[in-house]
């Protein structure tokens, strides 16, 4: 850690702020502080000693469940470095709260943005960055405060919306309870699979990870696993068409994260079904159709749940996207998703989607980023608008700098989302 004054920095916050150490591989003489907001969002600010004017407001993604924690926001900033180095401002906030509340996330968002005023200085430009789940909230953000933001950036963005972006979490749950029988055991009381968990119920992640490694041999060298583990191994992938690598991720999802939605959003309603879902992909289509549980979706529940996480496509400025082509938790289909309801709306013009041929999630490359950014304030200070080939080219003359990396694929368009996921009734 090196320590970074903030002598210029006003002390006219809503909330105390306090000078801090900047996390490792920050420039040297960038100004960090970090604070608490009036809601009990925990935040950190970094400044550049050659500060550009630009202030990059940062939505993480998860979103994570329990208390929010400080360290979380630190973690995000070291991870997007990138950003303080090239000489823009950085800020970001933990949320208020945990869970999958997207509209409370936005309006975090935006009240850090009114903290960095405070505590900074009024920002010349302010570009919004979504990464993961978090892209949901600039995307919802931008919709909410449409004079806040010059510009959005959205990275492996979940931006399906949550009523489309979980549905096959539902589906990976019925299709392992057909195939495993113990995610509920036998003898643990048996709940309807849409719920995640029942209140109060005290599985682990360790326990659900031994129960998948006792079904799949999911942790098991493939000679280790038996017949029967590397059968059921390979009927999940392939009919849920995840990759083996973010199996247990889906899972604990469809586990603790449902269990948030269902019960600390929806009031214990349920807002995913597979009514007319046919699941194919297995030894015995037929056979695994049968033996799988089937729901049906409260249209009430759906319209609640839709109203907090689902994205309209109103952008209200320039908006650049940019997603692995092989990304194993958020799928590159989901852009099709959000590239229709853009366009239902009226607002193709204010987006650009671009696509890596990588294979992450989390980080993709600095020169990648840096272009991204560079390309859309571009955008937003001159009307010039990018073409994915002029990102590429933009990414290629960076690699210098940042490091090689640059793996864009011009030409590339996602499939639909039904492509991906089992289309089911609605």
């Amino acid at each position: 850690m090196m320590l970074c004054g903030l002598t210029a920095f006003n002390a006219n916050a809503e909330a105390a702020s306090a000078p801090a150490s900047c996390p490792t591989g920050l420039p040297a003489n960038t100004r960090c502080t970090t604070g608490t907001d009036s809601a009990g969002a925990h935040y950190w600010i970094a400044v550049p000693q050659a500060w550009s004017g630009v202030l990059v407001l940062h939505a993480h993604g998860g979103p994570e469940l329990g208390v929010p924690r400080a360290e979380r926001s630190a973690d995000d900033l070291q991870r997007w470095a990138v950003m303080v180095k090239v000489g823009h401002a950085w800020a970001g906030s933990t949320y208020r709260q945990g869970g999958v509340a997207v509209r409370a996330a936005a309006e975090d968002t935006e009240r850090l943005r009114g903290l960095f005023t405070d505590i900074v200085a009024k920002p010349r430009v302010t570009l919004l960055h979504g990464q993961s789940w978090g892209a949901s909230v600039a995307a919802i953000a931008a919709e909410m405060y449409p004079t806040s933001y010059d510009a959005v950036l959205l990275t492996s963005g979940v931006l399906g919306g949550g009523t489309r972006s979980y549905e096959f979490r539902l589906d990976l749950r019925v299709v392992y309870q057909a195939l495993c029988q113990n995610h509920p055991t036998a003898d643990e009381p048996a709940y309807p699979l849409w719920q995640g968990l029942p209140p109060g119920n005290t599985l682990t992640r360790a326990e659900l990870a031994r129960r998948v490694n006792d079904c799949t041999g999911l942790r098991l060298a493939p000679d280790k696993r038996s017949p029967e583990q590397q059968q059921r191994l390979s009927t999940l992938v392939s009919v849920v068409r995840i990759p083996e690598r973010s199996l247990l991720g889906h899972l604990n999802w469809a586990t603790w994260h449902f269990q948030d939605i269902v019960f600390a959003r929806l009031d214990g309603a349920n807002p995913f079904g597979n009514i007319g879902a046919r699941y194919v992909g297995s030894p015995d289509d037929d056979a695994l159709n049968a033996q799988v549980q089937r729901y049906r979706a409260d249209p009430a529940a759906v319209a609640r749940f839709a109203a907090d996480a689902d994205p309209t496509g109103r952008l209200p400025v320039p908006t650049l996207n940019a997603h692995a082509i092989d990304d194993p938790v958020a799928f590159v289909e989901l852009e099709s998703a959000f590239a229709d309801a853009v366009a239902g709306v009226g607002q193709s013009s204010r987006l650009v989607q671009t696509f890596t041929d990588e294979h992450e999630h989390s980080y993709l490359a600095d020169a990648e980023y840096v272009a991204l950014v560079d390309a859309v304030l571009q955008w937003a200070a001159k009307g010039d608008k990018p073409t994915p080939e002029s990102v590429a080219a933009r990414c290629a003359g960076l690699e210098a700098r940042f490091g090689a990396g640059c793996r864009f694929v011009p030409g590339y368009r996602p499939a639909p989302l039904e492509a991906r996921v089992t289309p089911r009734m609605r």
